[in-house]
């Protein structure tokens, strides 16, 4: 009995490792794409209306996204893994 609730914390410890990791490399990959689309967004800028900087908008709206994105995937950490504990604690 003792074994069979070993393996399944294993296994709900290994699926909320695999999410975070999944969610980690998301984020990653959103803010390559940000850095990248910015460089060129302001490299148009600068190439065809260098007295007008508009590239700045774009930046500030996905840089408030990516903020949130960021806040969803690591400032939540703690309260989950919280959450997943007492969770398990309940089901003893």
């Amino acid at each position: 009995m003792e074994n069979n609730q070993t393996e399944k914390l294993n296994r709900i410890k290994k699926s909320v490792a695999k999410r975070r990791v999944r969610k980690m490399k998301r984020f990653y990959i959103h803010l390559v794409f940000f850095i990248a689309v910015n460089i060129v967004v302001a490299a148009i800028n600068f190439k065809t209306t260098p007295e007008t900087l508009w590239f700045y908008w774009l930046t500030l709206g996905w840089g408030i996204a990516i903020l949130m994105h960021f806040m969803s995937v690591f400032s939540l950490k703690d309260w989950e893994s919280r959450m997943v504990k007492e969770m398990m604690e309940k089901e003893e």
